[in-house]
């Protein structure tokens, strides 16, 4: 049984399918659920049910997909945005003086230092429905 698309199907979008490079994964079906439990629950991952994987195991998975950008695909396969109005609003969030922890060699790349202290800038395309297109997070603007 496969996971409902636009295209009937996601399962050509998955890793460790028959053909690819390396293991195949016979369990994406119960991978995907766990990661919506987690998504669904709000939980830890340490607290993930004991009817999936264990926990760690999960989690490696899901950063290893998210790496590879495989969510970014699936996420983009099951989009239907309604493109009669697309809407982009910036906004700049500043950070307090010790949200960056303590002094280091090097500073994040996401924030820099504005008049108003540090700040980064989020970028958001939304869709007629106000469904998200695209967030994008680059630095802020210098002062």
């Amino acid at each position: 049984m496969s996971l409902p698309t636009n295209n009937g199907t996601i399962a050509p979008l998955l890793v460790g399918k028959v053909g690819d490079v390396g293991r195949n994964a016979a369990d994406n079906r119960l991978f995907i659920n766990a990661i919506l439990w987690i998504n669904r629950s709000r939980a830890p991952w340490r607290d993930l049910s004991l009817r999936f994987d264990p926990w760690n195991t999960v989690y490696r998975r899901f950063r290893r997909w998210a790496k590879k950008g495989v969510w970014k695909t699936i996420l983009n396969e099951l989009q239907e945005p309604d493109l009669d109005w697309i809407m982009i609003d910036s906004t700049i969030v500043r950070a307090h003086q010790h949200a960056a922890g303590p002094k280091k060699r090097t500073r994040s790349r996401m924030f820099r230092p504005s008049v108003e202290g540090w700040t980064t800038k989020i970028h958001a395309t939304v869709d007629a429905l106000g469904n998200p297109l695209r967030i994008i997070i680059n630095r802020g603007p210098t002062g």
